[in-house]
């Protein structure tokens, strides 16, 4: 497990703006894998799996690793200090869809392993410019607050125990692999998001050490809410009590339409900001899926750094080496959103 980085994150984000990697899956599909790609080499032990793997990109870690190894070198070089580890869909309860959630905690070390190295190279090229890991806890397939069933409202297809229970076992693989930080993303239910935050404080009991949490919900449309029914606001309420260092928005909206929710988030949190939204919405005739140029998307942003909103950039689906260096170019010179003297996370340290 890495030593607790928080005070060094805490003075970065004081004095800078830092830069969160891209999209991972953007990336992966450029490389065309086919079935036997994700299966492996014999040596993974995957030739005679009896599902389909072919999409479960998590599992590049252990039979690609070269692939997302190159992919993490592509974004640091682009000017990102944060890369995401290959793990969005790394717990048992995702990994089930294709017959591996014995594997989750593989999946999730080793993808921290990758990481790791790849953060501990760039940084010996710069020492004076230190790269971070974050684990990367995505919200999985279910939703514990909402019901499956359009006729049965109290109807559920997992609960918060087994959620906890994933989550413990995808952290655990993570901070044993090298993450400097937890990053509980794309909430889109902020009760699978306590689940994950309950196995992040449980792990951190269990060990007596802390890493650094970060956390990032998902405002799913114009209604300017997540999926399960908060305002940022809300959100912001419903997971303070972690003392996170940084809270902010991810994913489903592009820039633009994001903007209101980030501003919100940025007036109530006495914390840092994070933001990196999509590059834009949906296209499904693009070459990436989407339309943002990285001359948009990196002009988006410099607007949420000049009105003093955010602490931590980057971006999310779509987004591509190119966003994420034209970003980094844009925020270089510009000013982090002041916190306060002491926020909650440094109190509690």
């Amino acid at each position: 497990m890495q030593p607790d980085r928080s005070a060094l994150l805490t003075r970065l984000m004081r004095s800078r703006i830092l830069v969160m990697d891209g999209a991972m899956g953007t990336m992966i599909q450029q490389h065309k894998l086919s079935e036997a790609d994700f299966r492996g080499a014999p040596a993974c032990g995957l030739h005679d799996h009896a599902r389909d793997l072919r999409g479960d990109n998590d599992l590049l870690v252990l039979t690609q690793p070269d692939v997302i190894r190159a992919i993490h070198d592509d974004y640091l070089a682009a000017g990102a200090d944060i890369i995401e580890t290959n793990t969005f869909s790394a717990t048992g309860i995702a990994q089930a869809d294709y017959g591996l959630e014995a594997r989750a905690k593989d999946i999730n070390f080793a993808a921290a392993r990758i990481a790791r190295e790849c953060c501990d190279a760039w940084t010996a090229r710069t020492p004076d410019r230190p790269r971070f890991v974050a684990g990367a806890l995505g919200p999985t397939n279910r939703t514990a607050s909402i019901s499956p069933d359009v006729n049965d409202p109290g109807a559920r297809n997992v609960t918060f125990d087994a959620l906890a229970a994933a989550y413990g076992e995808a952290v655990e693989g993570l901070a044993e692999g090298g993450a400097d930080l937890i990053l509980v993303e794309t909430v889109f239910d902020t009760l699978n998001a306590k689940a994950a935050l309950f196995a992040v404080e449980s792990y951190f009991d269990r060990v007596g050490r802390r890493l650094p949490v970060i956390v990032s919900g998902t405002i799913t449309d114009a209604s300017g809410r997540t999926l399960s029914g908060q305002t940022p606001e809300a959100f912001w309420n419903a997971v303070r009590h972690v003392r996170p260092l940084a809270v902010g928005l991810n994913c489903a909206l592009g820039a633009a339409l994001m903007r209101p929710y980030i501003e919100e988030i940025s007036r109530v949190a006495d914390t840092f900001v994070s933001c990196y939204p999509n590059a834009g919405l949906p296209n499904p005739m693009s070459d990436t899926g989407y339309d943002e140029t990285p001359a948009q998307t990196s002009r988006l942003i410099q607007d949420f750094a000049q009105s003093g909103f955010v602490n931590i950039v980057g971006g999310c689906c779509g987004t591509t080496p190119a966003h994420i260096r034209a970003i980094a170019d844009a925020v270089k010179s510009l000013p982090p959103r002041q916190v306060p003297a002491e926020t909650a996370a440094e109190a509690a340290a």
